[in-house]
Formats: C-alpha cells, structure tokens, sequence
C-alpha cells in the first residue's frame, strides 16, 4: 500500500498554513493507524522533503493520555515493520477528509 498518494499530497496544506486555525477547525486529510496497536496519526498539514521524505503536522492518538500534535515523517511510518518486514503502518483508505472536531478519538 502507498501510503503518502499524490492525489492526498495535492490536497494537504503546507506546513504551518493552518497555524492560526483552532485546532478543532483544522481539517484532517489523512489517517495512518498501526496494526494491532491504538496508535493513529491524523495528517492536518505535509511539506515534501530531500530524498523523498515528507514532513506532517498532525495529531498523534496514542488511546491514553499522551497523545498530542506534533510532527512525524513518513519515513517514520514506513519504517515501522514486524519481525520478517511486514509493514505495521497502513492508511485507512475509507477516511473521508473532515474537521479535528468531527473525528472520534474514542474508538
């Protein structure tokens, strides 16, 4: 699975282009999650790096009280494999882009 597509790249906001949006206003592109894990990282913003690296601010829900905004890299996410290199990260593909005030954090 790809997880960063053109097609969503072409739609996401540079970095900090919605820094004086409140965060329950921001609008969420994308949704990574890890298999078998609580882990999701919600794309709010992507800037294309050197190498082919890309650089998102979103928010991290970790399913407890540690989950924040911040920032991440795909290279981040596609590095994360199980024993035997099985890719951990996918991109639910049935996310429809929506404000942060509208996701459920408590599924």
């Amino acid at each position: 699975m790809e997880l960063w597509p053109a097609s969503l790249a072409e739609i996401t906001p540079d970095l900090y282009a919605t820094e004086e949006v409140e965060s329950e206003d921001k609008e969420v592109v994308a949704k990574f999650f890890a298999l078998g894990s609580s882990l999701t990282w919600y794309v709010v913003e992507a800037q294309k790096l050197e190498f082919g690296d890309v650089l998102f601010f979103g928010y991290v829900h970790t399913g407890d009280w540690n989950s924040e905004w911040g920032y991440f890299t795909l290279k981040e996410l596609e590095q994360q494999r199980y024993l035997g290199g099985i890719p951990r990260i996918e991109r639910d593909l049935h996310f429809e882009k929506k404000r942060f005030g509208e996701l459920d954090l408590e599924q």
